[in-house]
């Protein structure tokens, strides 16, 4: 798969022994989380030993794909070339429903900039982003979401 219009020169993910099964659900269209197959805690990013317990024995199953926007930053012009047409644009932080302190960073599309708020509650979708590699991409769970008119 080649990437999208405007979109050939945008960094891509490098996946290894530890984050493979991550990109792999993504490209299926499931968000997938490791857990420690000792004490069951979910953990990402994914990583080879549990903060927990240091076990080096993990499992992957469906995470629920829905979460909150716990942080976000909107970036504005120079950005690299590849995201220079997306611009302004968010990119989010978000704490997921299934455990405290698990967060992804994303892209949220269907919500201006200026209509994002901590707490919005959001959904993942995911973009294809060139050669097999799909990106998590938030959207917000009521729809679009505007910026307020003045």
């Amino acid at each position: 798969m080649s990437a999208p219009p405007g979109r050939a020169d945008r960094p891509l993910p490098l996946p290894d022994s530890d984050t493979a099964p991550f990109w792999e659900g993504c490209a299926r269209g499931e968000l997938l989380l490791q857990h420690c197959a000792g004490c069951e805690a979910p953990r990402h990013p994914p990583r080879p030993m549990c903060p927990r317990c240091r076990s080096l024995d993990s499992k992957w199953s469906p995470a629920t794909g829905r979460g909150a926007v716990y942080s976000f930053v909107i970036c504005h012009p120079p950005v690299l070339p590849a995201f220079a047409a997306d611009a302004p644009y968010a990119v989010v932080l978000i704490e997921l429903e299934d455990g405290p302190g698990l967060r992804l960073v994303g892209g949220l599309a269907g919500c201006a900039p200026e209509a994002l708020r901590i707490g919005l509650l959001v959904e993942v979708g995911f973009e294809p982003a060139g050669e097999g590699v799909w990106l998590p991409q938030w959207r917000p769970r009521n729809g679009p979401t505007e910026a307020a008119k003045p």
